[in-house]
Parts: C-alpha cells; structure tokens; sequence
C-alpha cells in the first residue's frame, strides 16, 4: 500500500513512537515540530515493504548521540546533508529507492519524514527496531555479523560553532563508533544516513509495519489516554509514585542513570530503560517496553524525569512487540551490562 502521510498522523506518530521510545528515542516537542515542518517542505509517502522490488536500496536515517546532553542542535538541512553524503559514496549504478528510521520513538518514528518530503523517496513502512535501543550496532539489522558488509554512513549536526559532518565507510563497529564521538563534538546530537541493504534483507532482520503500529499505537493514546495505549500494546501498569532519586550522566555520547521511586522501584536507564527492579529484585529488562508517563498521562522521556515528579511505570513483554533480530544477540547487550552493572542479555539457551 502506498499514501500520503498527512497532518493528521503527525501527532499519533510522534506519541506512538514516544511510547515505544521506552525513555529514550527523542522528544515530543522536537518529534512534532520536525514532523510538521516537513509537511510543509512536501508530501512524504509512506509505501509497505511489498511495494518495493527486494534487491532494491533503502537506507536507515538515524539521531545519534546523548538527548539529555545541554547542548544538542539539528536542523531540517542537516537530514538532507547525511543522506547527500551517503548517496555520493554508493557503489557505481546503485541508487536509493526508500528510506526506513532505525526505531520507533519520539522523534525516530518520524525521522525520515523531511528527508522524504524534499528528495521524494518514500519512506518504508519498517524500521530497525519496532522500539528504541541505545546502541547504533542495535539499529542496524544485524550486520555487524555479516563478514563482507562494508558500512557506510553520512552524518551533520550541531551549532555553527561546533558543526560537524562527514561521511565514513568500514567495518560496522568501527563506523560507528566514529559517528558516536561526532555526536561528541557537535555538542551531543548528529543526524546519521547509514547502512543501504536491499529490501529483502531489511524485511527479514527488521520490524516491517513498525511505522503504522507507532501511528496505531498514537492514535490509542489519543482517544484513551495512557490507559488506552497500555491496554492497545497487552501491557500493564509496574510501578506509581514520586520520584525519589535522579541521576543522569553523559558517556561516550549516552545518558546514562538511574530512577528510584518512593515504593522501591529502580530504573537503570541508557537513553532507554534497561532494567526495572523492585526492592533489589529484577521485575523486568530490555527488550521488554518500560516507559514512564508524567502525572497528565503524557509518555516521559528518561532525560526529562525529576526528583519529586509523580510518574507511572508501564511494562510491556518483549513478545507484544515488533522487535529486530538484533534483540536476541546476546553480544550486542554486553557493553551496556558493563554501563549500568546489571546483566541483563537475553539467554541463548
């Protein structure tokens, strides 16, 4: 199928994917404003996957870097630079057909929206992830495991007095990593076109339908407020109370911290929450869907909880969502285990 995405997905979109941004994956403020400033630039067309041939490109638009960081900047013209970027350094004849976000989050689900609007590919109607993650490995359909896969990513950001942007090719951890410190320089924030696979290797390792089940997902929360969004995803509520303790910190371009709520319950977070535990016990861990709302019900970002602030905790078992293959590569969850000292890979068994 393919239409036109309009006004009025704008704000399901934005607040679907804060929801499955699981305290991470960007800002409502920034995800409306960026939505609507595209559609004003154009039209961008959301296709499902069967509208594409399989051996044709698509190219993941990503944000990377810290969102609690005090300085981040991105504009409209930094999205089409990374993909402009990209696009120079493809292979010989080979051309772009689509674009997909790499997750679903406040800003992510719509991430690629501008870029559609102004150079007219559509974007795909799959991401990724079909929920947020912190690592760049995470967001990229499992390629680090792929022995011949050279990386390519362009990436812009940042205020004129740290502006960066290049484009880079490699191994895919290495490529990453240099985008990651990027982020870094430009005050904590780039915006990233990176890793072109066909279409049938993206709908094999990705979440195909994520798009329109974060619009979906939005339009619950519309109509039934936080209940309604919970009830829509088979959720259910973990945890309510005042925050009693708040710690955030930037590393290596991540917020990373904790949550402690008056009724024992601990949040680990990386940009998105890792682990809940209560009173010392684990009561659930990523992938698994923890997000905390505010007191008017509104999803709530990790780097926006403050101590005192009366919040509720969601869950959401990993198997209500659409998730990547990355969610079961037990190697992919190690350096974050090392982050927070919590294991909490999935089991191989």
């Amino acid at each position: 199928m393919k239409r036109d995405l309009t006004i009025d997905d704008v704000e399901a979109a934005v607040m679907g994917g804060a929801i499955l941004g699981g305290g991470g994956g960007g800002f409502a403020e920034a995800g409306l404003r960026e939505a609507r400033l595209a559609l004003q630039f154009g039209t961008p067309q959301l296709w499902s996957v069967d509208e594409f041939d399989p051996d044709e490109l698509t190219v993941t638009v990503a944000l990377v870097g810290a969102p609690g960081a005090p300085n981040p900047f991105l504009q409209p013209r930094h999205h089409l630079r990374c993909l402009e970027l990209l696009q120079r350094d493809l292979p010989p004849g080979r051309r772009l057909a689509a674009i997909n976000p790499n997750e679903n989050g406040a800003q992510t689900s719509v991430n690629g929206w501008f870029h559609a609007a102004l150079s007219g590919l559509p974007v795909i109607d799959l991401a990724c992830n079909g929920r947020a993650h912190p690592s760049s490995q995470m967001g990229a359909l499992g390629l680090h495991a792929e022995p011949d896969y050279l990386s390519v990513q362009g990436f812009a950001g940042g205020r004129p007095e740290t502006y960066v942007e290049g484009s880079v090719s490699g191994r895919l951890d290495a490529t990453s990593g240099v985008v990651r410190r990027a982020s870094v320089d430009a005050g904590g924030l780039v915006t990233v076109a990176r890793n072109p696979v066909s279409v049938d290797y993206a709908r094999r390792n990705g979440a195909p339908g994520a798009i329109s089940a974060a619009i979906a997902l939005g339009r619950a929360w519309l109509d039934g407020g936080m209940e309604g969004a919970v009830a829509h995803l088979g959720g259910s509520v973990m945890a309510q109370g005042k925050v009693r303790g708040y710690r955030c910190e930037q590393r290596e371009g991540l917020d990373i911290g904790l949550v402690e709520i008056e009724d024992g319950t601990t949040l680990h977070f990386i940009n998105e929450y890792m682990v809940a535990e209560r009173n010392g016990t684990r009561h659930s861990r990523f992938p698994d869907l923890i997000t905390t709302f505010d007191e008017e019900g509104r999803p709530l970002a990790s780097a926006h909880v403050r101590e005192g602030q009366e919040i509720t905790v969601t869950h959401v078992p990993a198997s209500g969502l659409l998730l990547s293959r990355t969610m079961a590569m037990p190697e992919l969850f190690r350096p974050l285990e090392d982050a927070i000292g919590r294991s909490f890979a999935p089991d191989t068994a």
